[in-house]
């Protein structure tokens, strides 16, 4: 069965942007927020947005200090984080695995009398 809900994919995951987050952020440690707002390719104002959505559930934590005197922000993944990323990518691989054994097996093309593979749909033979 394709369709249907399966419980194991996280709600706050399903977001590509949050997902590519925790997803660079999973073999980190505390990693300066301009690195993962470069890796992921992101504003300022969206990581910060996205960040904080992930801090609310506990999968991420930021830091703020300074650098000399230029302030910094680094942000972490937690171990719920690491936890909910990597249920989530196994629920999503079931998924794939689901519709691969489901799919029927791929047909050959079909060709003419003559042995001559037929044009695809929305092409057009040249009679010469």
């Amino acid at each position: 069965m394709l369709a249907g809900r399966d419980d194991d994919l996280d709600p706050l995951l399903l977001d590509p942007t949050r997902l590519s987050i925790a997803a660079f952020l999973v073999s980190l440690s505390w990693t300066e927020f301009s690195t993962v707002r470069d890796a992921v390719g992101l504003s300022d104002s969206a990581l910060s947005k996205q960040a904080s959505t992930l801090e609310r559930s506990d999968y991420l934590r930021s830091r703020k200090g300074y650098v000399g005197k230029r302030p910094r922000t680094w942000l972490c993944l937690t171990d719920a984080g690491r936890d909910a990323l990597s249920a989530h990518v196994r629920a999503l691989q079931r998924i794939v695995d689901r519709s691969t054994a489901a799919a029927p097996p791929a047909a050959s093309p079909p060709t003419d009398p003559a042995g001559e593979s037929q044009p695809r749909t929305g092409t057009t033979a040249r009679a010469d």
